[in-house]
């Protein structure tokens, strides 16, 4: 029985990478994965690259690599990534020059590319959004970005030519984990069964530090030790697709059955159909229970079939801008000033007629999470008061800065710390394509 072990370096775009470098260190890996992508984040890098056409990767890829290179010269393992987010091309260049400054030899980068179908967008006006149904084409907004939702076969081309670096672009989250274990162990793309269980394998570890403690843990209901000094998952995966989940001794968090449970239904709207690029993977049958020798959390069960052959894409658009203002109260009537406040803001801009598209007011400390569902404390002693409102123009936009600024000599009495933000909205359509009208390619870069 043949056996890999593959660990998790980051969930999200922003994730910490000490966890990550410890499991490198220590945790003998064959490969290590960092997942940091999300719909709206490569949206932003599109942006990015927009401005600048080196730019358009993950902010923190440098951050990274200057503590992943070294890392992995002193304990070789192979790193997958989608950190090319909306140019993996530069994203690949910029590991090079790193490596070669590092004095970093006899490494092998691929870029896998060709999720980026933006400037095929018009082909595809008829095809309905999932978010109302309605077609593409009625967005009536400039499109900036437009990325397919790749499975594991380019990133196993690149292992199979020997990569030691892959760099991606949009890859679905579970199929940069998966690709290790098709080509370590040459699974066939046709065994759907195995493909569930390495789909499995991907959502477990996907978001890292979750199904370590981080997201399970509620002081005094369910207790998580040193959640500071948090370990980041790994697993023992064998040929035949049975997980077993560890994380490092001497980190905190926790690692159980019921942290794996919880991850194991994680953004899981239909156990018995979790559709991805390679599979439609089935974890209705899944079992999670201690490793029979004490070392870890086993997980097994899972199961798939044939994929649709459609791909999943997110378009990024813009919509406007969004600014948000908020100005604190305290002591003796508190939240009716807090109200009058938001009154006050709401009434000027439409005296002003300031085109406002959206406008919303709540109060932070007393109804912002569950406004018309829980009752509003009788006493609030301190409140900030947080006016919302999105708009079609910049010159609106400040418009509603200038309002909220203006409470602090105009009323109610005693406000302080007003902070405002505007931003420019990317929002998200998704829709699917064929996955025969995409087109991936891998190309590789040596640092000799």
């Amino acid at each position: 029985m043949k056996k890999i072990r593959i660990g998790s370096g980051a969930g999200y775009a922003d994730d910490r990478i000490e966890p990550a470098i410890d499991l490198i260190n220590r945790g003998n890996l064959d490969y290590i994965c960092f997942e940091c992508l999300a719909e709206r984040t490569i949206a932003i890098a599109q942006n990015q690259k927009l401005a600048d056409p080196n730019a358009g990767y993950n902010d923190l890829l440098e951050y990274r690599f200057k503590k992943i290179l070294p890392a992995i010269k002193a304990h070789p393992t192979k790193v997958i990534t989608n950190m090319g987010a909306a140019n993996p091309v530069a994203a690949t260049k910029k590991i090079v020059e790193m490596a070669a400054a590092y004095g970093i030899h006899h490494l092998k980068i691929a870029t896998v590319s060709g999720d980026d179908i933006t400037d095929q967008t018009s082909n595809y006006g008829a095809n309905k959004m999932m978010e109302d149904h309605q077609p593409l084409s009625s967005l009536n907004r400039k499109v900036i970005s437009a990325n397919a939702y790749l499975g594991a076969r380019a990133i196993v081309e690149a292992l199979n030519q020997g990569a030691d670096i892959v760099v991606t672009g949009r890859v679905a989250d579970p199929s940069l984990f998966m690709a290790p274990l098709i080509h370590e162990f040459g699974w066939d793309f046709a065994d759907y069964d195995k493909l569930g269980k390495g789909t499995l394998l991907g959502h477990l570890l996907e978001c890292a530090g979750q199904v370590s403690g981080g997201y399970f843990a509620d002081p005094g209901y369910k207790d998580v030790e040193n959640l500071w000094n948090l370990g980041f998952p790994f697993a023992d995966v064998t040929d035949e697709g049975d997980i077993t989940l560890h994380k490092l001794p001497d980190t905190g968090g926790l690692l159980s059955t019921d942290t794996v449970k919880e991850q194991l239904i994680y953004e899981i709207q239909d156990p018995t159909k979790y559709y991805t690029p390679d599979v439609i993977a089935d974890f209705s049958n899944v079992q999670v229970e201690p490793a029979k020798d004490g070392d870890g959390i086993h997980v097994m069960g899972a199961t798939g079939r044939a994929k649709t052959g459609d791909l999943k894409v997110s378009v990024g658009y813009e919509d406007g801008y969004i600014t948000e203002g908020g100005i604190n109260y305290g002591g003796h009537n508190a939240f009716n000033k807090a109200k009058l406040a938001t009154e006050i803001v709401r009434k000027r801009l439409q005296l002003l007629k300031v085109p406002v598209d959206a406008f919303k007011e709540d109060y932070i400390g007393a109804d912002s999470l569950y406004h018309g569902v829980l009752p509003v404390p009788e006493h609030v002693s301190e409140i900030r008061a947080r006016i919302a409102a999105r708009t079609s123009s910049l010159a609106a936009a400040k418009e509603v800065v200038r309002e909220v600024k203006s409470l602090y000599t105009n009323g109610p009495s005693a406000g302080g710390g007003v902070r405002t933000i505007t931003q420019k909205i990317v929002a998200i359509a998704s829709i699917t394509v064929p996955e025969n009208d995409i087109r991936t390619h891998v190309d590789y870069e040596e640092v000799k």
